[in-house]
């Protein structure tokens, strides 16, 4: 095992500072989509712009298997097309989706 491997099992088995670390990665997932999905757009969430190309249509929900524990996630729908984080793998745990191939 890794060292970071290590260091995240431990901080799990602590309890309360996993939910924290739980919420810490949700956190970063949507911000990471929200960023994502305003690039494909072409304009922020409720902003009216000229280079707007598409919209939201919604979320649509999605648990994603981590070591921290089951993370929910809202990930964003486009009114024209579909999007899926390149971070996800359809079916995928967390650590097989970020294994160098």
């Amino acid at each position: 095992m890794t060292k970071s491997t290590i260091a995240l099992t431990e901080l799990v088995e602590k309890g309360a500072d996993a939910d924290l670390l739980k919420q810490m990665i949700q956190f970063v997932a949507q911000r990471m989509m929200e960023l994502d999905v305003e690039g494909l757009c072409g304009a922020g969430f409720d902003v009216k712009s000229p280079d707007r190309v598409n919209s939201r249509n919604g979320y649509r929900d999605r648990l994603w298997q981590t070591r921290a524990g089951d993370v929910d996630l809202k990930i964003p729908k486009l009114r024209q097309g579909s999007y899926f984080p390149g971070f996800l793998e359809p079916r995928r745990t967390a650590e097989k989706a970020t294994e160098k191939r």
